[in-house]
């Protein structure tokens, strides 16, 4: 249900008490009281502070005043995402036991991974005791799959390759769990190029029953190596390789904040260092094919924590 404009401060509020889903009287302390979410298009504040989350201790957070329930935005099917704010009164809120990112004004970016299930659960824990549950149904979707009359590949990789990989994923590992602050997860995306989509989210290749990886990004071709790439978002760069990947060949990863970051595969030239502040739309490399690539182009891949997103569902249609 969506909101008319009029309601956008103040919509979810009234129309909780209407479906009398107020809070005063549902449930005692410590019971989770059922709450449906309530889909609004209301203007999504610009974050002041957000929690750092992952391993890291997590400060205390003073509740704020707010909706009697989740009131959200977004792409609700497999690679798809979410941003919200959570009820007033929240402390601390989860998706699927997954911690969210509170701003101070209670707002949160989330997300569902290529082979999430059919419905995920938000949960907010008041400062009063109170434990709220949001039920969010996941729209399946249809991947491109292509089954092949042939035996996948037996075996694995050698011992001198994971000599050099493993060192490399210790790198992507860690510039994906930065979780800088920045509030790039809150702007709608723009292509970092624009170009032939060559290569779609999902897809996946089945060998005689027995399923490959499935592709985790998009893959954009623009004719030849050398064309500028920008910043979807805004974010702070935690990786920027001087040297290419066995597989990625030169490597950019950009954090958007709240656990979501980009990265941008087989590159030419790198233009911005680790630890860079980065805005929409500034130029931040050169498209390559350097690593595994079989041509020039731009595979983009998009993370919330562990969850692999599509592009698409965040970018639009191509220009």
């Amino acid at each position: 249900m969506r909101l008319p404009p009029c309601f956008a401060a103040f919509g979810a509020i009234l129309l909780a008490s209407c479906n009398g889903a107020s809070l005063e009287n549902e449930g005692e302390v410590g019971q989770a009281a059922v709450v449906q979410p309530v889909a609004t298009q209301a203007a999504r504040p610009v974050p002041v502070a957000t929690q750092e989350l992952a391993s890291k201790p997590l400060p205390t957070q003073t509740p704020t005043p707010g909706p009697t329930t989740f009131i959200y935005d977004g792409q609700l099917t497999q690679g798809g995402w979410i941003r919200g704010q959570a009820p007033g009164g929240t402390v601390s809120a989860t998706l699927d036991g997954e911690r969210l990112a509170l701003d101070q004004g209670g707002h949160f970016f989330a997300a569902f991974d290529r082979d999430s299930g059919s419905g995920a659960v938000l949960v907010a824990r008041l400062e009063n005791g109170r434990v709220i549950e949001s039920p969010v149904s996941i729209a399946p979707r249809q991947w491109n799959l292509e089954r092949v009359n042939v035996a996948r590949r037996p075996g694995g990789a050698s011992e001198a390759f994971m000599a050099r990989r493993r060192p490399e994923l210790a790198q992507i590992n860690a510039a994906r769990k930065a979780e800088a602050d920045t509030a790039g997860w809150n702007q709608d995306f723009v292509w970092p190029v624009t170009g032939r989509i060559s290569g779609r989210f999902g897809s996946q290749r089945i060998y005689r029953g027995v399923p490959g990886s499935y592709h985790s990004g998009i893959d954009i071709a623009t004719g030849g190596s050398g064309t500028p790439v920008v910043a979807p978002a805004d974010g702070v760069v935690t990786l920027a390789t001087p040297r290419p990947f066995s597989l990625e060949g030169y490597l950019l990863i950009i954090d958007h904040g709240q656990g979501l970051n980009s990265a941008f595969l087989h590159l030419s030239k790198i233009a911005v260092a680790e630890g860079d502040a980065v805005k929409q739309g500034q130029y931040i490399a050169n498209i390559g094919s350097s690593g595994r690539a079989t041509g020039p182009h731009l595979h983009w891949g998009l993370k919330w924590r562990n969850a692999r997103l599509d592009p698409l569902l965040f970018a639009g249609p191509m220009p």
